[in-house]
């Protein structure tokens, strides 16, 4: 008999299941992730887990974790202080794919060096000036990132430079030919940034989870869920924490397919911080060609097609005036909901509350709280932000008590970024506890809450809300707009073939928005989908029958819907791609671009067979590496001529090698 463990680490909660012999879900169980240490939500979960269903965890053949982390801390701009090494580029090569916006306004260094397109030294590599940069930032940054013009033609300027980052600084560092085989310098440059930027976080989460599970007698290995729904090993996702950005997301669309065997579906799974829609095709989520995008951010990290939206249960209520009108937004970053902080500083924040609704005069920060989060490095502060780091220390703080001046609202931007303080403020989970759809936090935090944030007043002069009930109902309302407009978007873009449109301008526009009433004029409008929507996520039965009602759908909602990603942890497959590039230099010759270097053959079938052989070779030893068992094999050839003179000439292969297999079991 087999015992699957799998864990989800969210931006919230914690979930922990247990399934038998990959088919029957028979324990389950929620906890409250904890940021300052993410192992004890780990142990709270998995403990609850081991109780419900009266199992050892020596019991445990396999576990396996996802997490939506990473993504949120690329949606919230989160993430460590990096610094870049941009090899054989200009200055202006910044700017593309948002690598100088990524950076932040962290160290970066441009220097000679590069290869060219068949892989050729254009210029030597200036040891010189890379020295100098690593001397000056090897204790003010977190890791480094390595990006070479041609850097998956010929990768000798990128090693070069990544033993030097490790000789002088014993930093992180992150090479981009090592997360990508494809072309586009800035696009890998910015792809090896974020994942430098989530080394730190990927690190104490896996190293937590480990400790915690050995802890606790889980003596099987554990595995983790990948951006496109595969399992890797905890070593494989240390070396490569970019790869597991959607891990989470990619984890509920396996665990969606498991649960409701669905063939054709939109999966929308709302967390704490995003929702993330995918489409499920022939029982398969579709892989993005493109690269994971995240956020702002469109990376070469192979991953579902998924549209990660800056929405969930927890993310922050702005105020919007429009003319005399006013109203609610919500996202994209995530605040600490009112009535889980009140939960847990009950003494601090309810006294707050009531001071703040006895003013006559709504403030700027009535129902904001704040706190630092222990035990993560704080490299690189600006004097200010560390002067306001130290203020608020290890307590909780109404938000308008730590606040000396406005200029101090930049420095506490920058120290939630780097995700070292959190804020508390308005969420549609204090709505729910309002409407008395939940109740498991503090719901008179969240009635004082709302009845603070309805005081403000509209262009008209009158209060948003004189009653908490009228503005919890306004927010969740306006959640359940934000999720329709996230799940056509996702629909514009299935059917963008047959458009002239951006799907975005296409699901925003103003007709479609009648048409979710519907329009009934002297035109006929009617939005909706045409196909059901899983929903998933641990408030899906609160929020999503109404948008189920919105978009004129069926609304599947699984028994086991809000423990998805943790299903999709353990019921997914190990799969390992390696890709590779043959060109064509001068007639006759062709081009092997290996990890090694390049090797040329005179003929193209030599050239291919060692291609193939090389991706063979490092695509099982991948897949044996992470676990897997019984490997099955399917390569991909692309290879592309050319008429020249009556006859087919090479011009250039892509293979793509891939092996694949269940993860081996240990012994229970």
């Amino acid at each position: 008999m087999a015992i699957l463990l799998g864990v989800d680490t969210g931006g919230t909660y914690t979930d922990a299941v247990l399934i038998r012999d990959e088919e029957v879900v028979i324990a389950s169980a929620k906890a409250l992730t904890t940021r300052q240490d993410l192992a004890i939500g780990v142990g709270e979960a998995v403990r609850a887990v081991l109780a419900q269903s009266c199992v050892t965890a020596a019991e445990i053949t396999m576990a396996s974790l996802s997490t939506t982390l990473a993504t949120n801390a690329l949606v919230e701009g989160q993430g460590g202080r990096v610094a870049l090494i941009y090899i054989g580029f200009r200055e202006r090569d910044l700017d593309g794919h948002g690598l100088r916006e990524a950076l932040k306004g962290d160290p970066y260094i441009v220097l000679e060096g590069g290869h060219d397109h068949a892989g050729a030294q254009v210029t030597p590599l200036d040891e010189a000036a890379l020295i100098a940069f690593l001397e000056t930032h090897k204790t003010d940054v977190s890791g480094f990132a390595v990006a070479a013009q041609f850097g998956t033609r010929n990768p000798a300027h990128e090693v070069r430079a990544a033993e030097l980052v490790t000789q002088i600084t014993g930093r992180a560092v992150s090479a981009s030919h090592q997360l990508s085989a494809k072309l586009n310098g800035p696009k890998r440059a910015l792809t090896a940034v974020l994942n430098a930027r989530l080394i730190g976080l990927t690190l104490r989460l896996i190293g937590r989870a480990e400790q915690v599970l050995a802890d606790l007698g889980v003596t099987a290995p554990m595995m983790v869920v990948r951006g496109d729904g595969a399992l890797i090993s905890a070593a494989q996702a240390r070396a490569r924490p970019i790869e597991t950005i959607l891990s989470g997301p990619a984890a509920s669309i396996v665990g969606a397919r498991w649960m409701t065997g669905a063939d054709m579906a939109l999966v929308s799974d709302i967390g704490g911080t995003t929702t993330d829609v995918a489409m499920l095709k022939n029982g398969r989520p579709a892989i993005d060609p493109g690269g994971a995008r995240v956020g702002p951010y469109r990376t070469m990290v192979e991953a579902v097609a998924m549209r990660t939206t800056g929405l969930g249960g927890d993310s922050e209520v702005h105020f919007t005036v429009d003319g005399l009108q006013g109203g609610v937004t919500l996202g994209p970053r995530r605040l600490l909901p009112v009535s889980l902080i009140a939960h847990e500083a009950e003494d601090v924040v309810l006294p707050a509350l009531e001071q703040q609704l006895r003013s006559t005069t709504p403030g700027d920060h009535d129902a904001r709280f704040v706190r630092a989060v222990q035990g993560i490095e704080a490299h690189g502060l600006a004097p200010r932000d560390a002067e306001l780091l130290d203020r608020i220390g290890a307590k909780v703080w109404p938000l308008g008590n730590v606040l000396k001046s406005r200029l101090e609202l930049g420095a506490l931007k920058r120290l939630v970024e780097r995700g070292l303080v959190q804020i508390a403020g308005a969420t549609p989970s204090d709505a729910a506890h309002v409407l008395g759809r939940v109740n498991v936090w503090n719901g008179e935090a969240a009635r004082m809450a709302l009845e603070l944030f309805g005081r403000r007043r509209t262009g008209a002069g009158v209060m948003l809300a004189r009653d908490p009930l009228v503005m919890a109902q306004i927010i969740v309302d306006q959640l359940t707009h934000q999720s329709g407009l996230a799940l056509l978007e996702t629909a514009f873009a299935e059917d963008a073939q047959d458009f002239g449109l951006p799907e975005e301008t296409l699901a925003r526009h103003v007709l479609m928005q009648r048409g979710l009433g519907p329009h009934r004029g002297v035109i006929r409008i009617d939005t909706g989908l045409n196909v059901p929507v899983i929903g998933l996520g641990a408030s899906a039965d609160s929020y999503y029958p109404a948008v189920g009602a919105l978009m004129g759908c069926e609304m599947i909602l699984p028994e086991h819907a809000g423990v998805a990603n943790a299903i999709g942890a353990v019921v997914g497959r190990v799969t390992m791609r390696r890709s590779g590039t043959i060109t064509s230099p001068s007639e006759g010759r062709f081009r092997v671009h290996l990890h090694s270097g390049p090797e040329d053959f005179t003929a193209s079938d030599a050239a291919l067979t060692r291609l193939e052989t090389a991706l063979r070779q490092a695509a099982v030893s991948d897949a044996e590496a992470a676990g897997a068992g019984d490997i099955q094999i399917r390569v991909e050839r692309d290879i592309r001529t050319a008429e020249a003179e009556a006859r087919q000439v090479f011009v250039e292969a892509t293979l793509t090698v891939e092996a694949s297999g269940r993860p081996r079991m240990a012994d229970g």
